[in-house]
This record gives C-alpha cells, structure tokens and sequence, in this order.
C-alpha cells in the first residue's frame, strides 16, 4: 500500500518494505532481507516508466520474498502515483535477483510522477530475531502442568513449598504476628543501606554461628543481606570470580537446579563430585571425598548444610569431620548453602552443626541463608550472605566488597521480610512460637514420610528396600526413578515431580500416602 499527503520542501516519500509470509525463502533466514533506502530516476525523458534502486546495508534476495508491501510514512505530494505501485514493485522484485552479498538491487515501477522519489525500506523483523526461546524452568514448569490438570487425585510434588495437611499454603502465625506490630509502630518504607537492616544482620549472624559464637565476638563474620537464598549465592558467586580469578567451584551431583545458573551466570567454572549413588539410593561417601580430595587446591566446595536438595541425603556427623579434613588438607574453601536451618530436623541448632563444626576449626568459609522455608517468606525474599575471614579487619574489608558488588545489581534489598525475621528472632515470645511451629511444620513431613515408607512396604511385595526414604531428611525424597518413570508418574498418576525422581513430601498429605505409595510401585516396576 503507498499512501501519499503533501510536502512543501521537496517530493519524497517514507516507506517500509514488509516481508510478509516465508515461502520460497532459499537463503535461510532474517539475515538474507535487505534494509536501506529505495532511490528512483526518470529512464526516458517524459516517461512514466521510473528505475528504483535498492541500497541496502547488507544483502537482498528477492526471490526470497514471497509478497512486499510498501507503506509511505512521510510527508509527500504524489496524487498520480499509480495503484498499482506495490504491485509492479513486487513483480520486478522477482524478476531482479541479486546475491545475498549485493549492495544494491534495480527495480522498475510505472508511475506518471517526474522527479525523485526516495524510500526509506526496512524489513518487518526485529533486531531481537536471534534470541531463541528459552526452555521452561524444569520445577515451576511443573507447576503450570499441574494447574491444567483436572483430575481430583492429582498431587503437585514439584515445588519445595510448605503445605498443610489440606495441601494448602501456610503463613506462620509468629509471621502474622510480626507483622501486625510492624503495623502497630507504623515503620516507614525508607530505603534500606546497601548491606540491609542492621538488626536483621546481626539476628541471622547469631542464627547461624551461635550467639555465643566466638566467631562473631571477635566480628570476624562480614554478613549483607540478600535476596533470599538464590542472590545471596549470587553476589558470593560474583565475589569469587572478581577476587578468585580462575577458581573452581565444585558442586554435588546432584545439586539444586539453580546453582549451576548461577555459577554460570557470573561466569565462575565449576565442576561436580559425586554425591548420589544410585545403587543404594544414598550417599556415595567415598566419591565424594576422592573427588574434593583431587580437586585443584584452593577451590571452592558448595555443601548443603543440611536437608540436602534434591536428594534429602545428608552426612552424619562423622562423615562431616571427614569432609572437613580433606577440604583443609587440600587448602579448600568451604561455601554452604543453608535453605533449611530448623526446617530439616525441627533444632536451628542441629540443622546448623555442620557449620559451627567448620568454623570452630578455624576454617574461613562462606554461607548463603535462605528464610523462604523455616519462615514461609517465599516471596519476600529474604537471606543473607555471611563470609567468615580469619580476622576482623578482613571481614570489614570483604563486606565493602559485598557491599560494592550488591550495588548495580539491586542497589539494596527489601525491608519487610527483614523486619519480618528481626521481630522474631528479637522477641523472646515469638521466637519459641517460631521454634514451635518449626517443630510442627518438619514434625508433619516426618509423619507422612514415614506413613508412605509403611505403604511402600507393605504394598511392595517384591522384597525391595524402601527404607532410604526414611533415611532422607527434609521435604524431599529421592526416590530413584528414572525420567521415563517419573512421565509415567505424571501422565498415568497425575503425580507432578521434577524429571529426576525427586519429591516435594511438603506437598503430601496423610490420606494420600497410599495412592502415591501405589504410582511409586508401579512405575518402579512395570516403566523401565
């Protein structure tokens, strides 16, 4: 279509040229359609008949353009211009064909207008047209599955989210609590520092190492806010590869599905030690320390602290001294991810022992906490990243660096979930409430991990051990299918899980211990 009105300075018109539709297209892709600017002159004096002359800034094959339409955009006084001017212009394009190197192509198109005509062309593709569509995140995509599905026995294992005994979200009520008195003293919402509230530092600080922890009496422990557990892990992320250039990270196989992201993301090389041993369902103990053992010194070992995600396998307490010698040995240095401090066994204390074990060795160490579980703050996204230094003076000059590093990325963290955490953990009275609830919420995941092993057992009349799944500690449990046996969880059993065999217990209720006991059983046996 050319569409014209008048110009006082000049005769010229502003036009798209629009690849519409795919066919014949024998350059393959975007990159074979041209952008520049169409030029025309007169061919005989008095015609009608003009030249149009394509300059573009990188190639044009016409034969790969099934249909152009011409669009003017600009100001133009061209009332003779004839109807059918896309059209011829479409057909000479055919007839002209260039290579996909050419700078410039000639068309002809009749007009009954004299003088110049220029055209600015561009073709209707974007400049984004070369970023391919990501592929669906592997856990909340289960979630979008589920939601489709109308089946009344279908069970959502996939998400790590608390859930009731009526599989129905939980606030905590010490939060409710927490947050009505915020209400009450009518806190503003002012910016937070870079490093986020002070009294939520030094709360989650003591949380970890102990309050008595001499540790932090000597302030040798440099703690920001974070963004819960995922942006804490990514500013430590950004401190390794900006301070330890060249440093490895080494990571458990398996491993929650977000570290890699993020170890890639700020662009720090990692590799994996073994964790997982499929033949026993448990902990492949001796691979494991073989492979830290055999890692470059001065590496970096991320270990879950506790309620190990995805497989719920943790190290007793023995298996901990161990790990701690070789990564000592072997001049390592420790980096845990604590998602669940008090969520696995119900103790903040027993859940954080295998840190306070490493720092009380003396060991400089790095740790990412997380309150989306042991306080259901999924969305608010609170945490922290706390580096323990070998002297005071280090840790202020870390945390300028964590500081500096935390700046361009979110300038600084959100505030309501921090108070959230310094009421409670300031208020004596909610904090045993917390400690109670704590004890409630893993106490119900107990109850129905032990009721699904009893199904297991009793409904499984091939002989097989099912007792890894009470070894297991936390909200999930690795049952040991396979991909094709966790498909056929979901489309014969309505039962979403991620594609590694891993189950969310937080999302099972008592009653329907039996029904998954049942899709277990017979994609174990019967998919291979």
């Amino acid at each position: 279509m050319l569409s014209t009105e008048k110009s006082h300075s000049k005769r010229e018109a502003i036009g798209f040229v629009k690849k519409v539709g795919s066919g014949g297209d024998q350059s393959g892709g975007a990159g074979s359609v041209g952008i520049g600017f169409l030029s025309t002159k007169s061919l005989n004096q008095g015609s009608d008949t003009k030249e149009y002359t394509l300059h573009h800034h990188f190639a044009l094959d016409c034969v790969a353009i099934p249909k152009i339409t011409i669009s003017v955009m600009a100001s133009i006084s061209l009332p003779s211009i004839c109807p059918s001017a896309a059209l011829s212009f479409q057909d000479k394009c055919k007839e002209k064909t260039k290579s996909r190197s050419s700078s410039k192509s000639v068309f002809s198109v009749k007009t009954k207008s004299h003088g110049q005509i220029t055209m600015a062309v561009a073709v209707n593709t974007s400049r984004f047209d070369n970023i391919t569509m990501a592929p669906p995140d592997p856990i909340l995509g289960v979630s979008e599955a589920f939601k489709a599905d109308t089946s009344e026995m279908k069970l959502n294992l996939g998400v790590g989210a608390y859930r009731t005994e009526e599989l129905q979200p939980y606030v905590l009520k010490v939060v409710k609590k927490a947050e009505n008195l915020m209400l009450e003293r009518g806190e503003n919402k002012e910016y937070l520092p870079i490093e986020g509230l002070a009294a939520f530092n030094k709360a989650t600080a003591e949380l970890l190492f102990g309050a008595d922890n001499p540790v932090l009496h000597q302030q040798r422990v440099a703690t920001i806010q974070g963004l819960s557990g995922t942006g804490s892990l990514r500013v430590a992320a950004a401190l390794i590869e900006r301070y330890f250039p060249g440093a490895k990270v080494l990571i458990s196989s398996p491993t929650w599905g977000n570290h890699k992201n993020i170890f890639n993301d700020a662009r720090v090389p990692w590799s994996e030690y073994r964790y997982y041993d499929p033949k026993t369902v448990g902990l492949d103990f001796d691979g494991m320390v073989a492979d830290i053992k055999a890692a470059p010194e001065g590496s970096f070992v991320l270990l879950h602290g506790c309620a190990h995600n995805p497989t719920g396998i943790d190290p007793t307490p023995e298996q901990w001294e161990k790990i701690a010698d070789v990564i000592q040995e072997k001049n390592h240095i420790p980096f845990f991810d604590v998602a669940y401090q008090g969520f696995a066994s119900g103790s903040l204390d027993e859940d954080a022992s295998s840190v306070r074990m490493f720092a009380a060795r003396g060991m400089e160490l790095l740790v990412a906490q997380s309150y989306s579980k042991n306080l259901g703050l999924y969305a608010e996204r609170i945490g922290a990243i706390n580096v323990l230094c070998s002297s005071a003076d280090a840790a202020v000059r870390v945390k300028s660096q964590l500081k500096r590093i935390a700046r361009p990325m979110y300038s600084n963290p959100p505030v309501h979930g921090a108070r959230i955490v310094a009421n409670v953990v300031g208020n004596p009275d909610f904090f045993n409430e917390w400690k109670e609830e704590m004890e409630m919420m893993a106490g119900r995941i107990k109850s129905v991990r032990q009721k699904l092993y009893n199904n297991l057992s009793a409904k499984d009349k091939s002989g097989k051990d099912w007792s890894f799944v009470l070894k297991q500690i936390g909200m999930f449990s690795f049952t040991g299918l396979n991909k094709t046996q966790s498909d056929n969880m979901t489309d014969k059993w309505h039962v979403y899980m991620t594609k590694d065999g891993r189950i969310s217990l937080a999302g099972l209720s008592s009653a329907k211990c039996e029904y998954l006991a049942d899709a277990i059983i017979d994609s174990y046996h019967n998919v291979s």
